[in-house]
């Protein structure tokens, strides 16, 4: 019998621009042989929304010689992963519903760091802009690929990385411990070009001394989740109250000085995102923004009670003040 002749199928993905380009071909011997007909077939993880695109790639890598197994959303790959093995991860980068490719990427990475990891995007246009992701995957595939190209990239890929050493991953706290004297390097770097804030004459260890026991709590918290909105007393943020009165700031200076804080603190992580580990940081970034903004408060109310205390307001006079 002749080898069935590939057929060529171009599939257009919701949402995803240029069609995924690939060929169905025949399973018989000889058609597509594998790298090593002696070695176990490498075990492919396939995550695509769209049935069209997934069933076609599973013929197309099980024709080539892969064990192939496919997931139609993050849930169901995050499972896999948590349960088998893979050589390599084949996944679109985006897909409907809770998490994306950046989820199952981070998963991978996190659970197997030795697997091959190929996203692959729709989007030409974000292919120069998607180095970060390049951090996590090993290569960003842009549609459409033809099916040759990808099931050698695979190959190239396997060959080469066998044996490559665990990528390093960190969480968000030890990240934000290990960089805090860069941080608040920043921080001050960017209020120094604040009119505003530079209006009031502050030596470099005045304008900072509060941020390092503020970072310190807000690692702590990073490490020791609690619900966001819970509250809990920051002694650090107080004490700022207290102290930024004293030199003469106004609450909209303290409110600017907190928002330059957040800026700072994401800077580090976008400096960091080579070991950051992805399947956190959602998290973690709302709890960022929960706690710093729980830290302006308490320094607000600090501030605002030692301005009644100077004052002598009566009781309803202060909180007038506090409302406002």
């Amino acid at each position: 019998m002749e080898p069935q002749a590939a057929r060529l199928v171009n599939l257009h993905m919701p949402g995803a621009g240029d069609g995924f380009t690939v060929f169905a071909v025949g399973r018989k011997r000889g058609v597509i042989m594998t790298v090593n007909e002696n070695a176990a077939p490498a075990k492919v993880l396939v995550v695509d929304d769209n049935d069209r695109v997934r069933e076609t790639l599973e013929a197309v890598l099980g024709a080539s010689g892969f064990h192939v197994t496919a997931a139609a959303g993050v849930g169901e790959a995050l499972r896999l992963i948590n349960e088998e093995i893979f050589d390599v991860l084949l996944c679109d980068l985006h897909m409907p519903g809770a998490g994306d490719g950046f989820t199952v990427v981070s998963a991978m990475r996190h659970t197997n760091p030795e697997a091959v990891t190929l996203v692959f995007t729709g989007y030409p246009a974000l292919k120069e802009a998607m180095d970060a992701i390049l951090l996590q995957a090993d290569e960003i595939l842009v549609k459409p690929l033809a099916p040759a190209t990808l099931v050698e990239l695979i190959r190239e890929k396997l060959n080469k990385d066998r044996g490559r050493p665990a990528r390093n991953t960190e969480c968000v706290a030890k990240i934000l411990q290990r960089e805090a004297t860069k941080t608040i390097a920043d921080w001050l770097e960017r209020v120094k070009r604040e009119p505003e804030l530079t209006a009031v004459p502050l030596s470099a260890e005045q304008r900072t001394g509060h941020l390092s026991r503020l970072l310190q709590e807000l690692t702590h918290r990073l490490r020791v989740p609690r619900s966001l909105g819970t509250k809990q007393v920051s002694d650090a943020a107080v004490e700022h109250g207290k102290s930024r009165f004293q030199q003469g700031y106004s609450l909209p200076m303290i409110i600017e000085e907190s928002r330059i804080l957040q800026v700072s603190i994401f800077q580090t992580l976008q400096n960091n995102l080579a070991t950051v580990d992805f399947s956190l940081v959602l998290g973690d970034v709302m709890t960022i923004a929960d706690e710093v903004d729980s830290q302006l408060k308490q320094t607000i109310v600090s501030f605002t009670k030692h301005a009644v205390e100077i004052a002598g307001l009566n009781d309803l006079q202060t909180r007038s003040l506090l409302v406002v």
